[in-house]
């Protein structure tokens, strides 16, 4: 009896023990006016930043949980590559500024390079300014394994997108989903698209195209996954509310369920973002309007829309509910910005604006519980003095496991460092920031020199530098330039590689 009961605290100690160690690189949250929370050790704890940002941030971890990176997008800088990449150390890391965003909420994404540990994607997408969607790559072998920005800005896609780029792991458990949709607000054509590419050891496959559910009219909605990764969720500023079944093995999302439809006329109840419990029964969707609100919704039930529960609501200040995310320790916290009582919420705060609002966090402490017994508390979460607008951590889930006993849970394809990248230039010239930038990849030697041309022959811009990699990048500024044709031309001791590109 002794041991059998010895055998099963052994069981509980080991599952205990793995859930613990299950969420180390999504221990680390970085967000708002210096803000940040660690999640290691059991009881989170307010951290010390240097993001200054109202909404769009990411960060990841090692499996350790000891924070690697992150990165954060600035609003109120229109027509400028407004992203930063941050360090361990806090510090702006080797050429982490001028990363492509326009300052909105869930517009960056962090990726993990299936191919290499060291290496990182960072995606991030355009719903103004029409980028469309670009990423970068992080070395964290990089200035004394600080990290290194080695590729930036390489564009995948051109058209304007929804604020709501999403990731999520293959059923395989090593690769990577990545999912966007297009915006509609331009050209003015609602549509119900959904984009994806899948991420693997040998690269970025071929975006997929998918119309799937009701039409979506506007650029400003959220996304989210249930736990095990079956079920995912839109929401818009515009009331609408939809789930959506989703295959992590094909990437194929089916089954539209619209738990409320858009409302065309004001006021609109402005749904910002949601997040589902951990077990995956009810789903948390937070309004920030007047009154602001958070709401629960049972997904298991028949009529998902007949069990909307109102959990809490404030008529002021106006605008206060933000992002909602599940945390390492099973809570789900809500980010709350301050606005005065006539709803001026402009960024950044002023030196002034320390307030109950923007200096904590809710926490919905059991949301596994149905109604009332999920126990939300609002601003019950305090930052250290630091402060909050409406955004929390875009970071997917980095230690979802692979579907058990699905054909695909079978890794198949390049080992580890074993990916093989073929020499390319490329050259992306941004009208609004007047910028050009060089990727280039897969060089061969030592040395490489860089050198752009007008069509007349005159050098306008050369640099020489060692290659501590086979990645090559460089944000051109063509600010003081002409319109017109322009070539770059990087040479090495082995190879030499030209490209054209036209400043409009």
């Amino acid at each position: 009896m002794i041991a059998h009961q010895k055998a099963i605290l052994i069981i509980i100690i080991s599952l205990l023990w793995f859930g613990a160690e299950a969420q180390k690189r999504n221990s680390i949250w970085c967000f708002g006016d210096s803000a940040g929370i660690d999640f290691n050790g059991g009881i989170p704890s307010p951290i010390n930043t240097s993001l200054d940002t109202r909404g769009s941030c990411v960060s990841i971890a090692d499996t350790n949980g000891q924070l690697l990176f992150y990165a954060n997008t600035r609003a109120a800088t229109a027509g400028q590559t407004t992203g930063l990449v941050w360090n361990r150390n806090h510090q702006l890391m080797l050429n982490g500024d001028s990363i492509a965003g326009d300052g909105w909420y869930d517009e960056m994404i962090i990726i993990p390079n299936p191919a290499d540990d060291s290496l990182y994607y960072l995606f991030s997408i355009g719903i103004v300014i029409p980028f469309g969607l670009e990423y970068s790559i992080i070395d964290m072998r990089g200035d004394g394994t600080l990290g290194g920005i080695i590729q930036k800005n390489f564009q995948l896609q051109t058209f304007k997108m929804v604020d709501c780029l999403t990731a999520i792991k293959h059923g395989n458990g090593r690769d990577w989903w990545l999912i966007f949709r297009e915006s509609p607000v331009f050209p003015g054509t609602d549509n119900n698209s959904w984009y994806s590419y899948l991420i693997t050891p040998s690269g970025i496959s071929n975006v997929t195209l998918q119309n799937v559910g009701t039409l979506n009219s506007t650029n400003a909605g959220s996304l989210c996954f249930n736990p095990s990764g079956n079920k995912i969720c839109f929401v818009n500023t515009i009331s609408m509310i939809e789930i959506y079944d989703f295959d992590r093995c094909t990437g194929t999302i089916s089954n539209p369920v619209n738990i409320e439809p858009e409302v065309m006329v004001l006021p609109y109840p402005y749904y910002w973002s949601c997040a589902f419990s951990p077990n995956g029964q009810y789903l948390y969707v937070s309004g920030s309007t007047t009154p602001s609100t958070l709401w629960q919704f049972d997904t298991w039930a028949a009529n998902i829309d007949s069990t909307k529960t109102l959990l809490w609501q404030v008529s002021y200040p106006p605008y206060t509910a933000g992002a909602l995310k599940l945390a390492p320790d099973n809570k789900i916290y809500m980010s709350c910005a301050w606005s005065d009582s006539v709803g001026n919420f402009n960024y950044p705060y002023p030196d002034s604006a320390f307030y109950l609002e923007n200096m904590n966090l809710g926490v919905i402490n059991s949301p596994d519980a149905a109604g009332m017994a999920c126990d939300f508390q609002p601003w019950s979460f305090y930052l250290d003095g630091k402060r909050t607008y409406w955004g929390l951590p875009n970071n997917p889930d980095y230690e979802l496991g692979a579907v058990t006993g699905n054909i695909c849970d079978s890794l198949t394809g390049i080992k580890n460092n074993e990916q093989i990248i073929k020499n390319e230039l490329f050259v992306y010239y941004n009208s609004p920031w007047q910028k050009a930038f060089i990727n280039a990849k897969g060089l061969k030697g030592r040395n490489v020199k860089m050198s752009a041309y007008d069509l007349l022959g005159n050098v306008i811009y050369t640099e020489e530098r060692k290659l501590s990699s086979q990645y090559f990048t460089k944000d051109l500024n063509m600010a003081a330039f002409a319109k017109g044709m322009y070539i770059v031309n990087l040479v090495t001791e082995k190879e030499r590689l030209v490209k054209k590109f036209i400043k409009d």
